[in-house]
């Protein structure tokens, strides 16, 4: 902290803080979709928000289904449905996405990632004149 900067520099960032709690809803409203959808949740979330996309990381993701698959060697299977999955719901997640930012996604990636187990959300969003300053140190986490 420079001393010329005064009591100034240790006020938080409101703004910032808004992106924490846009980035843990989120989080936690994917984490509850997954569970509606497969019955469990990921077990640990993160998001960041940066100005032309959100990414949300999930941990832990399998069914004991999924995982048994996985285990007598099918990870096609689990991956070819998890893809399945992504795109029947893909508004669902979307409208996450929008509802929280208030910007349109323009296009929605999801992909699994059999070890370690971890899904990507990524959503790209349609371009503005406001940016959003990024996250400096992650995002927002939350556990299902």
């Amino acid at each position: 902290m420079n001393p010329a900067d005064g009591p100034r520099a240790l006020e938080p960032d409101p703004g910032r803080s808004e992106r924490g709690a846009r980035a843990s809803q989120i989080s936690r409203e994917i984490v509850q979709l997954h569970a509606r959808m497969f019955g469990r949740g990921p077990t640990r979330a993160k998001t960041y928000i940066h100005d032309d996309y959100v990414l949300c990381l999930l941990e832990d993701v399998f069914t004991p289904a999924e995982r048994t698959l996985v285990d007598a060697g099918s990870i096609e299977q689990v991956v070819a449905t998890r893809r399945a999955f992504g795109e029947a719901v893909a508004s669902d997640f979307i409208a996450i996405v929008e509802g929280a930012v208030g910007r349109s996604v323009r296009a929605f990636v999801s992909q699994v990632h059999i070890d370690p187990e971890i899904s990507v959300e990524l959503f790209l969003l349609e371009p503005t004149d406001e940016p959003i300053e990024p996250e400096e140190e992650g995002g927002a986490d939350s556990v299902g």
